[in-house]
Order: C-alpha cells, then sequence, then structure tokens
C-alpha cells in the first residue's frame, strides 16, 4: 500500500514539477508548484518526517508561494511582454540541461556514504522540541541572520512596489 501511495505522489511530483516549468501562464506554473509542494509534503509524511512535512507547506507553500504569487500579479507577466527565444537558444538551453542531469546522475552512481552505519542514541529526532533546541543552541546566529534577511527582503519588496507620487 506504501509503495503505491509512493508511486502516485512521485507520479504528481513529477508531472507537476514539469507543468511548472513547461507552463506558458505564470500563475498556472505558480499553482503547479504549490501542488508539488503538497505532494513532496507527501514524501515527508511516508518518511514519517512530520514536522518537515508541516513545514513544508507552511514555509514553502504558504509563504514563498504567496510571495511568489504577489510578484507575478504585482509586476504583471502576460505572454505578450516576453520577447520571442530563437530556435539557437532553445537547442543550446536543451543540450546543457541534459548534458547537466549526465553530471548529476553520473555524481549520483558514484556517490558513496561517508558513514556506514549509524548508531541510535535513544533521541527522537523528529521530536518538535529536539529541533527547536538543537535549532536555538547550536544554530542561533545563522537562524537570526536568516529572519534578519528576510525582514530586509518584506522591507525591499515593500518599497519597490510602493508607487512614487507624481510632483
Amino acid at each position: 500500500m506504501i509503495t503505491i501511495i509512493f508511486y502516485i505522489l512521485a507520479t504528481i511530483t513529477l508531472g507537476t514539477g514539469l507543468l511548472t516549468v513547461l507552463s506558458k501562464n505564470p500563475i498556472h506554473s505558480a499553482v503547479y508548484m504549490i501542488i508539488c509542494f503538497f505532494s513532496i509534503s507527501g514524501h515527508f509524511l511516508l518518511l514519517n518526517a512530520l514536522f518537515l512535512s508541516v513545514i513544508n507547506i507552511v514555509v514553502y507553500a504558504g509563504a514563498i508561494m504567496v510571495l511568489l504569487l504577489f510578484t507575478l500579479m504585482l509586476m504583471n507577466l502576460s505572454e505578450s511582454h516576453e520577447p520571442k527565444k530563437k530556435v539557437i537558444s532553445r537547442v543550446a538551453a536543451t543540450i546543457s540541461s541534459c548534458l547537466m542531469g549526465i553530471v548529476l546522475l553520473a555524481a549520483l552512481l558514484k556517490a558513496t556514504p561517508v558513514i556506514e552505519t549509524y548508531k541510535a542514541e535513544g533521541l527522537d529526532y523528529q521530536s518538535v522540541n529536539i529541533i527547536g533546541q538543537v535549532l536555538l543552541d547550536e544554530y542561533l546566529v545563522p537562524f537570526e541572520f536568516a529572519a534578519i534577511l528576510l525582514i530586509t527582503a518584506m522591507i525591499g519588496a515593500v518599497l519597490i512596489s510602493k508607487k512614487e507620487k507624481k510632483a
């Protein structure tokens, strides 16, 4: 049963990922990306990573996609604004992406794990308590830098979106 659910989620993830890239309408592309994020959260649930699943939905499908949709609607993108690409640039992009895929596949096949065996210490690393303790003890400074970066980006987005008054 879990195998069937995995294959269904994998098909949804790959399909919506392709539709995200291939869609000509940016709003439809964003909707496909939201569906892809939800299916990835389903994969996290299959791995018993409940915290990652919820955070993926809240952060990516919630906040990031709202920000992306807000930006798309603010910029008023449509097909008429985008210049047509030449055939040679499309061919070059296809060849380079295929070469990159081959390099990634080769790296994946040649990769070996650094740690051969894992030792269980009796701690539940899926617990929100343990994750919060590690985040606020060991990674407090990067956590604060990420918060400052997000606040700065939000202020920048508000300043960019403000229209100047004509005098």
